[in-house]
């Protein structure tokens, strides 16, 4: 689950991190009463749930009426990535001498939280991976005993001469720690952090994730969260038993097991196709699923054709069969589908779907195959 800038920056303060003054806004006319309350400049920031804000034209500078009311105009409304930015964040425009990177996420390689410190801020924190990894510096820390002071100043003093400026960075890394792990992130960064004009440190920038299994009890998090359209269809899909994440390609899969569906994407690649979708339907035999999978497959109108991969352990394949039939009396189903069935009652299955006009195939390379014939004849 992803959050605004301004309500990572809310969660920051509340803990005591130093961020600008700043007002939320959702029209020119707000921009302009905030303005007034926080006295010029000030900068007008988009806030979409993506990154390059800046790049896009997002974030403005206005040093006076004029510009303000420009960079308002220009900016609600516009496009970034695919989202319109419905609502703007202006905030005191601060002087500033330095800037930073700090940020905490998840490594899979070491298991554990990993600190990440660059004193390359104000810009990307992937480029900067990709152009001058060593410009970042990492430091994992261990889960049983979180960030130590000692660690603290370690970092710090990889960013910082000035031993006030160490002191400051100390405890302020201490607290985004702490932050981290109360509120069940796997992101937390500040990008830039900056050392202002009186030499303090100050949040400029805020950036936050959060684990959605963690969500139940995160309240007050959950509460934040604006899904996208692609997201409402997975929370849909959870809530109906069904594990579902939308892609780019055009092969709607339907598949039973997470490992299988990883399996089955991966298939579809090698053989020269792009999968629309991981779709599990998990272990259970109800024919419900595969009727709930199906209306999620043509939800999505990429999808020229639909591979169903079904190995029956747990679940049945006539059970999956008596799914895909009561599918197709109950929808109008106009893209061709292969079906691949192997396992717990799979010639009992196959019997069944005879009396369809549905491709099967007996390995899950030619449904791959077949799948990616098939969409590149469908208009």
């Amino acid at each position: 689950m992803k959050i605004h800038e301004y309500q990572a920056k809310q969660i920051f303060a509340d803990y005591e991190i130093p961020v600008s003054d700043e007002i939320l806004c959702h029209s020119v006319e707000d921009v302009e009463k905030a303005a007034d309350k926080l006295g010029l400049p000030v900068v007008v920031k988009a806030q979409v749930l993506a990154g390059g804000r800046g790049k896009a034209g997002g974030v403005k500078l206005a040093k006076t009426k004029e510009e303000l009311v420009d960079a308002a105009n220009q900016i609600l409304g516009m496009d970034i990535k695919g989202y319109t930015v419905e609502k703007v964040l202006t905030a005191k425009a601060i002087s500033f001498t330095d800037e930073f990177y700090v940020g905490l996420t998840i490594d899979r390689n070491t298991k554990s939280v990993v600190f990440m410190a660059s004193a390359e801020g104000g810009v990307e924190i992937e480029e900067v991976a990709k152009d001058n990894p060593d410009a970042i510096h990492k430091f994992v820390i261990d889960a049983e005993i979180g960030l130590m002071p000692f660690q603290a100043r370690q970092i710090a003093f990889k960013l910082f001469d000035d031993i006030k400026l160490v002191r400051q960075g100390a405890d302020l890394f201490e607290k985004l720690y702490r932050v981290f792990m109360d509120t069940d992130a796997s992101l937390a960064e500040i990008n830039p952090l900056v050392i202002t004009a009186d030499g303090n440190l100050m949040a400029l920038d805020g950036k936050m994730n959060f684990d959605d299994n963690a969500l139940f009890r995160q309240a007050e998090i959950l509460e934040m969260r604006e899904p996208t359209e692609d997201e409402k269809t997975e929370i849909e899909a959870k809530e109906k038993g069904l594990s579902f994440i939308k892609l780019d390609g055009n092969i709607g899969c339907m598949v039973n097991g997470a490992g299988l569906a990883m399996a089955t994407m991966d298939i579809i690649k090698i053989y020269g196709g792009e999968p629309a979708n991981f779709l599990d339907i998990g272990g259970s035999s109800n024919p419900q699923k595969v009727i709930d999978a199906m209306n999620l497959l043509l939800a999505d109108k990429n999808v020229k054709a639909v591979m169903i991969n079904i190995f029956g352990g747990i679940t049945r394949c006539d059970d999956v069969a008596k799914g895909i039939i009561s599918a197709l009396d109950q929808m109008n189903i106009n893209i061709p589908i292969v079906v691949r069935l192997s396992g717990t009652n799979a010639a009992e299955g196959l019997e069944i779907l005879k009396k369809t006009n549905l491709v099967t195939v007996a390995s899950m390379g030619e449904a791959a195959e077949k799948a990616i014939e098939m969409a590149s004849q469908t208009v």
